[in-house]
């Protein structure tokens, strides 16, 4: 199961978690150029160029990942949540994702789809693949990421019961054939060796070019088995050489020893030396102390008279400040403030009663108008006579008021009378008819007798029954007994029929009179209706005889009053000329007091300002003194650190005795200070230390030695005095050691003389057969050599017929031959140097020789695909480049574009390359295909769907990759022409966006 891509090539990629880049599925052209563009929230920067280029070489096998290793590097590719979103909480890194690659024929017919899974913890890589198109489609990209997990999960395992993993990848996909040359110049970079393109090509080492030109043409694996063969002849030179190494090691160790030996006579010279040195120290340290110590003893003195003189001025300052400080100034002052505010306090309060004063005299002002107006009313009445007419007129008014009275009721019993002479006196038995439906009427309606003919029971004068005619009712004679009965419950009816005038009777002649009595009450009505009109008007004039009178009553008191108004106006008046009077009186009082606060208050502020500048001459005389007596601390505390008695106990003498030892040195030691014999010394020590004892000697060190040592040796503040003090007891020790070793060593040396003598009689027998370990290799050499040389032929050639293909004067290499390495590890390091013509006719230049960087990466380019295209193993290559042309000057950029286009369409290599803003002007014309990466904010972690364009014959294509990918049920042609009608477009725009 290996190389199962074969000759199939990338047509699609999809990431999935991978940076920032969206998950849409991407169409690749292959056989061109594709530029990879940005646009990020500023510039190009931040849209995820290098990321996606860096998916396609993990993909395709690029060597840089390191995947025998396990391809680690490969798991920064992940989405990370606080690069991408700006350290924002509300996204979460990504602990896998994966990098999906469609392969297939140029002619689209068996595609293959390889998953790569990226995890975050070991194992970072893992691969499956599947026949057919099988890519993550969802509307959404949270839906795309959730597809791609189920995906995976179905996919079928690459390896059995396990999964394909990164050290595997090229065997399996690809067959170690080499499917991907990069430059990845970002952080997602492996730390591998820098290939052909990854820095200028005159920077790289002949050895790195050949190895660059040997991973390319498939070299490596012979070159190893070279490196095997000498191994094996290494191992029997080490066999034949072991006895002169066991000879040499003897002379060695010999020599070591003895060396040790003329070290430690040196060893105690040198303690000697720094012993004398330590004691010039002593001596050069007491004199300088006791020198010091007299300067210091007189600056004492000095800073102590100084604290005197201090002391007494501040005294006289202080006491001047206590005069200053009298508070008679001050009484006199508040004195004449608390005048001042009482004679202001009186002011206020003669004001505050001036304005009440004038308030109250507007007021009354405002009331006489009105009180005036009021009263015209009275017409010059006084109030006793208003009060009179107002009485008769109420009298008046309630004699009116009773004769309306009677009015109304006299109207009120002439209506009744008219409603009693409509109505009858029969009104309850003719209803009670009527009821039963009897037709009926009243007698007494029915008669027409004279008003004075009805006696004063109410029936008729000549009527035979009296009352009992009132409610007499006239029937018809048929319907008397009906009658009869309905009247059951009204005793004492009359019924008159045609029968007669009975009970029940009847009479024979029509009864007469209701009209003209209800004529008479008519009458009676209308002249009572008159009379209560006549009572109404007399009431309305007793009613406007009442209201004149109160006018003139109210006029009458309005005058009264006004006269009051008047006279308490004239009052207000009078008592505001007095406050005025008494306010400008008051005027000179008050200016005389401010004048006599103002000038206390001058003197107040003077006296302060004289006491400021006293305290502050107090303060900086405190200041001096303080200061004074911090120098005396310090010159006390500098004589204290003198130690002059620990010093003389240190020498051992007087001061004298050291002054005479100093003047017994030479000259040139002489004025030697305390630190530069503390150098000498120390310097001396760690000689005779070095020279006593090596790196490989420090067991024998003895123990009480070693701790002082590593006492002060300690790191940190204080070291040179540990040094200095543990100085006497580490030469005190040191030379012990020395003594103890004096003799022992002594006893070696005639050892080793003795048993040099030994070894060297049986060195002899030790230098056969190394010559024959080198035969055994010389002819796998011999032939792996041609080969070499044969294989870089080819590479030359096909150098020189890309350079005069694409605008050069031609090209080559040079090979020369190298000396196999010695040792059986070191790869067989070849040198290439490539060389080529600057004009026509002329001869080959080195590669190293100063040309510009256009020139450099033209031939660069060329030189890789030259070993692409010569490689033994063939197959497709795809060519990664990041920062394309970054190093080309503006004049070259567009024809180093066209030159990786046009290699790569004739001689089938993919050429990918992210760049810049600057770069993509120039690139965009000239590329076969167009990819630009978008991301408008900062704000947003992921990218929007990227805009992939095809140029000029690859449009179509672009569309035909796009629906291939998308819809792998029925796959288009890739060769399929535009319509006929259609004009040729030089692109096809194609918004990847499927959501």
């Amino acid at each position: 199961m290996e190389n199962i891509v074969g000759d199939r090539v990338l047509i699609a990629l999809q990431p999935i978690n991978i940076s920032r880049l969206s998950t849409h599925v991407v169409p690749i052209v292959p056989g061109t150029l594709i530029v990879v563009a940005g646009a990020g929230p500023k510039d190009s920067n931040g849209a995820g160029k290098s990321s996606f280029i860096a998916a396609i070489t993990a993909l395709l096998g690029d060597e840089q990942w390191r995947f025998a290793s396990g391809a680690k590097a490969v798991s920064e590719l992940l989405f990370n949540a606080e690069l991408a979103a700006g350290g924002g909480r509300q996204w979460a890194s990504a602990d896998h994702g994966y990098i999906i690659g469609v392969f297939d024929e140029p002619e689209p017919r068996d595609p293959l789809t390889v998953w790569l899974r990226v995890n975050q913890e070991a194992p970072h890589l893992e691969i499956r693949w599947t026949s057919g198109v099988h890519l993550a489609m969802a509307p959404s990209e949270a839906e795309r990421v959730t597809r791609a997990d189920e995906m995976w999960a179905a996919l079928p395992r690459s390896a059995g019961r396990r999964d394909v993993v990164a050290r595997d990848l090229t065997r399996f996909l690809y067959g170690d054939r080499v499917r991907c040359v990069s430059f990845l110049s970002t952080s997602v970079r492996s730390k591998v060796a820098t290939n052909l393109l990854s820095q200028p090509l005159n920077e790289i080492s002949p050895e790195r070019i050949f190895e660059a030109v040997a991973a390319l043409t498939g070299l490596d694996a012979e070159l190893d088995q070279e490196r095997e063969a000498r191994r094996d002849e290494h191992a029997k030179r080490l066999r034949a050489a072991q006895a002169r190494q066991r000879l040499q090691e003897f002379e060695a160790e010999s020599r070591s020893l003895l060396a040790a030996f003329d070290r430690r006579d040196r060893a105690r010279e040198l303690l000697a030396e720094a012993t004398r040195c330590w004691r010039g120290r002593l001596a050069r340290m007491l004199v300088d102390a006791a020198e010091r110590d007299a300067t210091l003893a007189q600056e004492l003195e000095r800073h102590r008279a100084g604290q005197r003189t201090a002391e007494e001025t501040i005294a006289q300052v202080r006491a001047e400040i206590a005069t200053l400080r009298d508070d008679t100034l001050d009484r006199r002052l508040a004195e004449a403030r608390r005048e001042l505010a009482q004679a202001q306090a009186q002011v206020g309060k003669l004001e505050a009663e001036r304005a009440v004063v004038e308030n109250t005299a507007d007021e009354l002002r405002g009331r006489i108008p009105a009180l005036e107006e009021a009263r015209r009313f009275a017409d010059g009445r006084e109030v006793s006579a208003a009060e009179a007419e107002l009485a008769q007129a109420r009298q008046r008014l309630n004699a009116a008021l009773k004769a309306a009275g009677v009015a109304e009721r006299e109207v009120d019993a002439a209506a009744a009378a008219l409603d009693a002479a409509e109505s009858g006196p029969a009104a309850a038995q003719l209803r009670a008819l009527a009821e039963a439906g009897i037709t009926a009427g009243g007698l007494r309606d029915a008669l027409d007798v004279a008003e004075q003919a009805w006696n004063a029971s109410g029936a008729a004068a000549d009527g035979p029954h009296g009352r009992s005619w009132e409610h007499a009712v006239i029937v018809d004679a048929a319907a008397l007994d009906d009658a009869a009965r309905a009247l059951a419950d009204l005793p004492g009816s009359v019924l008159v029929s045609s029968a007669g005038v009975t009970v029940v009777g009847s009479f024979e002649k029509a009864p007469t009179g209701r009209d003209a009595r209800i004529k008479a009450a008519e009458q009676r009505l209308h002249r009572a209706r008159d009379a209560q009109e006549e009572a109404a008007r007399a009431v309305r004039a007793a009613e406007d005889g009442v209201a004149e009178a109160a006018r003139r009553l109210e006029g009458a008191r309005a005058g009264v009053e006004l006269a009051e108004v008047e006279r308490r106006l004239a009052e207000r008046r009078g008592r505001l000329a007095e406050l005025t009077a008494a306010i400008e009186e008051s005027a000179p009082r008050i200016a005389a007091a401010e004048r006599e606060v103002s000038a206390l208050d001058f003197r107040a502020r003077t006296r302060e300002a004289e006491i400021e500048r006293l305290e502050a001459r107090r303060a900086r005389l405190e200041d001096d003194r303080r200061r004074a007596r911090a120098e005396e601390a310090r010159v006390v505390a500098e004589r204290r650190e003198l130690d002059l008695d620990g010093l003389t106990e240190a020498w051992g003498g007087t001061e004298e005795s050291a002054r005479e030892w100093l003047a017994a040195l030479p000259d040139a030691e002489r004025p030697l200070t305390a630190d530069e014999w503390w150098r000498a010394a120390e310097r001396c020590l760690d000689q005779a230390l070095r020279a006593t004892f090596r790196d490989e000697e420090e067991e024998e060190m003895p123990e009480e030695l070693r701790f002082l040592i590593r006492d002060r040796s300690e790191p940190g503040a204080g070291r040179t005095a540990r040094e200095q003090a543990t100085f006497p007891a580490v030469c005190a020790a040191l030379g012990s050691y020395l003594r103890a070793q004096e003799d022992y060593e002594r006893h070696q040396r005639r050892q080793i003389e003795a048993q040099l003598a030994t070894r060297q009689r049986d060195l002899a027998a030790a230098d056969t057969g190394a010559e024959e370990a080198a035969r055994s290799t010389a002819v796998h050499r011999a032939a792996l050599t041609t080969a070499i040389k044969a294989r870089l032929t080819r590479v030359a050639e096909e150098f020189e017929r890309l350079d005069l293909a694409y605008g050069g004067y031609g090209a080559t290499l040079d090979f020369p031959v190298p000396p196999p390495p010695t040792d059986p590890e070191q790869r067989w390091a070849w040198k290439v140097v490539p060389k080529w013509r600057r004009g026509e006719g002329q001869g080959y230049v080195p590669y190293n020789r100063r040309a510009n960087t256009a020139l450099m990466d033209e031939k660069a380019v060329k030189l890789v695909c030259a070993a692409a295209i010569a490689s033994s193993s063939g197959g497709h290559l795809c060519l990664v480049l990041d920062e394309l042309g970054r190093n080309l000057g503006k004049e070259h950029r567009r024809e180093a574009v066209t030159l990786f286009r046009r290699i790569g369409e004739t001689y089938g290599i993919t050429v990918v390359g992210a760049l810049q803003d600057d770069m993509e002007p120039y690139a965009v014309d000239a590329c076969g295909q167009y990819i630009k990466l978008r991301r408008s904010s900062d704000a947003m972690p992921y990218n929007e769907p990227p805009v992939i364009v095809g140029q000029d014959r690859h449009a179509s294509r672009v569309r035909a990759l796009s629906a291939y990918v998308t819809r792998p049920a029925a796959p288009p042609s890739l060769d399929a022409a535009r319509p006929s009608d259609a004009p040729p477009s030089p692109d096809a725009v194609l918004p990847m966006d499927r959501s």
